[in-house]
């Protein structure tokens, strides 16, 4: 059998700390999860240590997006699968490989969290080429970075053709401003957060949305989050609306926050 193509991960895990990405996926491509012809396949790639975040995948994606969807937890590491092996269950497996993802059937979602942190920003392009290559025709990548508990997390989402969007998701009471994102941004970003960058200047204009939202602090953080995310959306080519809005999030055209050559 050839060698997993790439390096494990520090496995750091925690119980419900994916909750924020799973929530958009089952909100956003619930419905192409459930056009599917077959039982959709979800793949959470590098899930680490301990297997709970491909059991809460598959609990979340069979009550909010479609009953029929299978799971299988992917991990390079071989003591992982097999300590993942007595959580095995009727839709939900685990095998041993990496980015390669050598599943049956192509997937209808793959979900790397916190898995390219570890590379160099110059190998982020080949390793969403090759998992873009395993997609159904309809799949999704979600590719991204949150905290130890899930509090803030910022993911790129991309389809067969390459990356769509960016999600920027958060905790609202535990926010201080906007900008606390940027250290949870995804490789792709991370770097790029400087001036002159098109991510650097969007955490800009949302931190001065937030400030000049403050007035509405007094209705609760849900309700000035709401009020700058309006007033980003003036400039910014936000895709979402006020009911991704209220749940913390923020999702815009990857070619905005697209790094500048060089």
């Amino acid at each position: 059998m050839p060698r997993p193509i790439g390096t494990a991960t520090r496995g750091t895990t925690n119980p419900n700390r994916l909750r924020r990405m799973d929530r958009w996926i089952a909100a956003t491509h619930g419905a192409a999860l459930r056009a599917s012809a077959t039982a959709p396949l979800a793949v959470d790639l590098g899930y680490g240590a301990a297997p709970w975040t491909a059991v809460e995948l598959l609990h979340r994606l069979r009550d909010r997006a479609d009953p029929r969807t299978e799971v299988v937890g992917i991990e390079i590491d071989p003591a992982r699968v097999a300590a993942a092996e007595p959580y095995v269950r009727d839709g939900l497996a685990f095998a041993h490989g990496g980015f390669e993802v050598a599943t049956v059937r192509r997937p209808h979602l793959i979900r790397a969290a916190n898995v390219l942190r570890q590379y160099d920003e110059a190998e982020v392009a080949r390793v969403w080429a090759r998992l873009c290559a395993r997609l159904a025709p309809d799949g999704l990548l979600v590719e991204g970075t949150c905290d130890e508990i899930g509090r803030r997390h910022v993911w790129v989402a991309l389809g067969p053709e390459g990356p769509r969007t960016v999600t920027f998701a958060t905790r609202l009471g535990s926010l201080t401003t906007p900008s606390d994102l940027a250290e949870r941004l995804p490789k792709a970003l991370i770097h790029r957060n400087v001036p002159g960058e098109p991510v650097h200047a969007f955490l800009r204009d949302l931190d001065r949305a937030w400030a000049a939202a403050a007035p509405y602090a007094s209705f609760g953080a849900r309700q000035r989050w709401l009020r700058c995310a309006r007033a980003v959306a003036a400039d910014w080519p936000l895709t979402d609306g006020p009911v991704r809005w209220r749940q913390g999030e923020l999702t815009v055209r990857w070619e905005a926050l697209a790094p500048r050559s060089g």
